[in-house]
């Protein structure tokens, strides 16, 4: 065997190990030690132990292989273990179903599946744990469409031998993993039917995987059902469940769920529980439940947890509360790359895009190299604030220095950051060079900062280009009819319009979101349905008049121009955001910041009223719109107008 991995003093243990212990001439013996240490994770060990064996001139049987080759895999060497299965061969062990079972799970993972699949082919009669083998071989190297194949192929299989093989959780937990990976419902109903068809439903690992598979194609109400109805589960089937919610964007679902698990006390929660909660609170806005979890977070000692610790980041950034965030990633004793990235994102966010880029040069200066997910956040932070000059910097050391090439994502900003400070020629001509497809998004930046700059040359290709790509958007017409009407060509922009009736294209609704004493309060535009609508509106009133003679002014730019002016000041007054904010006024203590979160970016004419909502009230507002955060203190904002 090997031997670059031991070392003399693992020799030295062994050694006393034998001499106090084991009789060196029993096979059995030493079959027992390698057992073991397999068992316990020491493959190193095991390994010198077999070699040891083999120079005590005992001959090896069937049970001195599975262990030792098993421990080949769990080092991924894959020279060991080709030099294990030449013993296996040479003693006439290589056809034996363990240890060609072993051999076929060693090689997948050292990532030789021609070979895994050659070992398996010849196997003359398999049983359940060939098959599972070599099904969880192709899982493991992101091959799922080969696993569910070979699945078929067994149970066609099993079709024509008299006596059915039995196939437990074991063997459907990787078939479920394929599920998973290959993202198709119909594979994942179609294996659920089998599971329940074999009585199998009620095994935790399918359970858990179930949740999964269904998760990955969409449909998290299925997962939610399995969960549901599993008579058992543990840690791994909450944390399951809640993460699936907070990565599909049901947060309210997950905290509900997590306020479940804390009523059930079936299980105790963990490390993995926490950080997806925080995932939730993030996507939600909701602060108050974050800074809770962070309390247990702080009770079990979890703050230094690289995963938990970079989880808090993402959530305070998410929340608009950069400096905690700060704070939380001070605390981590290690830090990988999702954390840093995270913090760049987190001051991108907010508009620092100074201190994104000292958090950047920092992580380079602690020897961890950025990757694209990095660099899509620095070249956002650079676009928040229109720093051109230093997103060029980014854009090409991230291609000569890293060796990224860029992606759509690094494109999207660079175009966005070019396009919004008035480069509008530049921008398209970056579109043009770009070496894959642009997308819907980068077409959209292009249409966005040609309506800023009133290029409607540049607008009606972004716009054509836009309707191929994604035709039923409602914004896209929004925008290219308000860029008609800004060049004053009232017929071209009622006819957009109309084009936009006819295709049955009807414009998603805009809504914000405000957080108060634990509980979420959403508002439309011109919302009747809360419960106290009355004093929200008698509230809003009131701070109108006070608004008027601190000199504002509807804008009315962003309102459809076929409409009298009357009008789209009426319409204006009520935006969601601005509903949201009054009901955050009248409903907290003096002192207290707003928390608002928006679907839609902030328009013109809101982000003005709050701003001069903040100095009548001497009240921090912080409104979080698909981009940015907008900071509202003492009349102005932290955005410094430009977003």
């Amino acid at each position: 065997m090997q031997r670059h991995h031991y070392s003399s003093s693992s020799n030295s243990n062994i050694s006393k190990l034998f001499s106090k212990y084991v009789d060196k001439n029993s096979i059995f013996s030493w079959n027992s030690v390698i057992s073991e240490l397999a068992r316990t994770g020491d493959s190193e060990e095991a390994l010198r132990a077999f070699s040891f064996m083999r120079k005590s001139a005992l001959k090896p049987n069937r049970s001195s292989f599975p262990c030792t080759i098993k421990s080949c895999a769990a080092l991924g060497d894959l020279i060991s273990g080709k030099q294990a299965h030449q013993q296996a061969f040479i003693f006439g062990y290589a056809s034996d179903l363990f240890v060609s079972s072993a051999l076929i799970d060693m090689y997948s993972k050292c990532g030789r599946l021609d070979y895994a699949r050659d070992m398996f082919d010849e196997i003359p009669q398999r049983n359940v744990v060939s098959w599972t083998s070599m099904i969880n071989g192709y899982v493991q190297n992101n091959c799922p469409h080969e696993a569910l194949l070979l699945f078929k192929k067994q149970l066609i299989e099993e079709m024509n031998v008299e006596e059915e093989v039995r196939l437990d959780g074991v063997a459907i937990v990787p078939v479920l993993t394929a599920c998973s990976s290959a993202s198709e419902f119909n594979y994942s109903r179609c294996v659920h039917g089998f599971v329940v068809k074999r009585g199998l439903v009620g095994e935790l690992g399918v359970g858990n995987t179930l949740i999964d598979a269904y998760a990955k194609c969409g449909a998290v109400e299925i997962s939610r059902k399995v969960f549901d109805e599993m008579d058992h589960k543990d840690v791994i089937s909450w944390n399951s469940i809640i993460a699936v919610h907070a990565q599909r964007g049901f947060s309210a679902e997950a905290i509900a769920i997590f306020q479940l698990m804390l009523k059930s006390s079936e299980v105790e929660y963990n490390a993995l529980t926490l950080s997806a909660v925080l995932l939730a609170c993030a996507h939600s806005g909701t602060l108050r439940i974050g800074k809770g979890i962070h309390a247990q977070v702080m009770k079990m000692r979890l703050e230094s947890n690289v995963f938990v610790g970079t989880s808090l980041i993402d959530m305070y950034c998410k929340c608009g509360r950069v400096n905690i965030a700060q704070r939380a990633f001070d605390r981590m004793d290690e830090k990988n790359i999702k954390s840093w990235s995270a913090m760049i994102a987190g001051y991108g966010a907010q508009g620092s895009a100074k201190e994104a880029i000292q958090v950047l040069s920092d992580m380079i200066l602690s020897g961890i190299k950025p990757n694209s997910i990095t660099f899509v956040s620095i070249l956002s932070a650079c676009c928040h604030t229109g720093l051109v000059d230093e997103g060029w910097h980014w854009f090409c050391t991230m291609q000569h220095k890293f060796n990224i090439q860029p992606c759509l994502e690094h494109y999207g900003c660079m175009v966005d950051l070019l396009g919004r400070a008035g480069h509008l020629k530049k921008a398209y001509d970056l579109i043009l060079e770009m070496r894959v497809e642009p997308d819907f998004v980068i077409w959209c930046s292009l249409l966005a900062s040609c309506r800023i700059h009133k290029n409607v040359e540049l607008a009606e290709i972004s716009a054509r280009k836009l309707l191929e790509l994604d035709p039923n958007n409602s914004g896209y017409y929004s925008l290219l009819s308000n860029v008609y009407a800004d060049a004053g060509r009232w017929d071209d922009a009622k006819q957009t319009r109309l084009f936009m009736k006819n295709r049955g294209v009807v414009k998603s609704p805009g809504f914000s979101v405000v957080e108060l004493k634990g509980k979420v309060h959403v508002f439309l535009a011109g919302d009747r349905q809360h419960p106290e609508q009355q004093k929200i509106y008698e509230y809003w009133e009131k701070l109108c008049v006070k608004l008027q003679e601190a000199g504002y002014v509807p804008s009315v730019s962003s309102v459809v121009h076929d409409v009298d002016e009357e009008e789209k000041g009426t319409s204006i007054r009520v935006h969601s955001e601005k509903l949201a904010v009054v009901f955050g006024l009248m409903s907290s203590t003096p002192r207290t910041v707003i928390q608002v979160m928006k679907n839609l970016r902030t328009c013109q004419d809101c982000h003005t009223a709050i701003k001069l909502i903040s100095k009548i009230t001497e009240r921090e507002i912080v409104v979080r719109d698909p981009k940015r955060f907008h900071h509202f203190s003492c009349g102005s904002c932290s955005c410094g107008d430009y977003w």
